[in-house]
């Protein structure tokens, strides 16, 4: 690993561990809502906005995107299904550590609140799935299911990388041939998320999150929420003084997409990949679970993430996930 590297991982967590705090909230910024509808025709123009939004706050969200919502119902329905299974059936397939693959309950600590998020999650990272999967007499249509909507993310995924691909002077097939489904060395993971309803005494304690302040590792996330389910708020890099967060409105009909600390570093900072997180409800809000869907379009182990100015030096998407996950550990 280099020393640059190596830096800008712990960079990156340096000021990850400054954003614990509760902060304010503001709506002076604009999370963009862009219509993705004909596509190949419209291709031009839908860059132009998908640059503009993410080159301002990082974060926007598609519509018309061509995952039709009966899917989207569906993949719902069963990721609940799977969540109410009895934990001795979770546990069968545990995630395992460092492969992005299986079950994990309250698990996950950030750094920004070094407390475990109030959540759990189920991981489909397709070449690491051996014996990880539920069978039909646990979860009838589980396997075929996210199969199914895994590959509809990467499609939509590729189509939006490939809108990043055309500014950043790449060909329009480069992130496609970075994130390869069909190679053993594809590690883009498909998320499915439970965060808990939240009990009374739990309410405005300061220091539990469902999720706390964080950035990805990927490259594009794409992630479904549903109408009434809310607490995700954003926080751009650059305004990291300010604690001053935007809410990000849910619906069922609009993909909430930001990009990641990979394009970031493929960008030459030129796409911010900037903060999130999960704040719990207030008591005159929704209380009950939230369930969303990520989906981590994260570059294949073996693609070179090498920007075009050479601000950063060569590193490979396994070697970059590595550093990462190190450096969580190294704080």
């Amino acid at each position: 690993m280099s020393n640059t590297t190596h830096d800008y991982a712990l960079g990156e967590l340096d000021l990850e561990s400054r954003m614990g705090a509760l902060g304010t909230e503001t709506t002076d910024r604009e999370v963009r809502r862009i219509s993705l509808a004909d596509f190949d025709r419209r291709r031009e123009q839908i860059a132009d906005e998908l640059w503009s939004a993410a080159t301002d706050i990082g974060f926007f969200q598609v519509v018309d995107h061509g995952i039709d919502l009966a899917a989207v119902n569906h993949a719902f329905a069963i990721s609940e299904k799977f969540f109410a299974l009895p934990r001795e059936v979770k546990e069968q397939y545990p995630l395992r550590k460092g492969t992005n693959a299986g079950w994990e309950y309250s698990s996950q600590v950030r750094p920004s609140v070094g407390t475990p998020d109030q959540k759990e999650s189920y991981q489909l990272t397709l070449p690491r799935m051996t014996d990880l999967w539920p069978s039909e007499d646990e979860l009838a249509g589980f396997r075929a299911t996210l199969l199914d909507f895994e590959h509809k993310c990467w499609a939509l995924a590729m189509n939006l990388l490939g809108c990043f691909a055309d500014r950043l002077g790449f060909d329009r097939e480069f992130f496609t041939r970075a994130h390869d489904p069909a190679s053993s060395t594809y590690q883009s993971t498909l998320r499915l998320l439970h965060y808990y309803a939240f009990p009374d005494e739990l309410l405005d304690e300061p220091n539990v999150w469902r999720a706390g302040a964080h950035t990805d590792f990927d490259a594009l996330t794409l992630l479904f929420q549903r109408t009434g389910q809310g607490g995700l708020q954003v926080l751009p890099g650059a305004e990291v003084d300010s604690q001053a967060w935007t809410s990000v409105e849910p619906s069922d009909d609009a993909i909430t997409c930001n990009i990641g600390d990979m394009l970031m570093r493929w960008s030459d900072d030129r796409l911010p990949s900037n903060f999130h997180r999960v704040r719990a409800p207030r008591p005159d809000e929704y209380t009950g679970p939230r369930y969303t869907i990520a989906y981590f379009a994260q570059a294949n182990t073996d693609a070179l993430i090498e920007s075009a100015g050479g601000k950063y030096p060569p590193i490979t998407g396994g070697e970059y996930i590595a550093h990462r996950i190190a450096a969580n550990f190294a704080k």
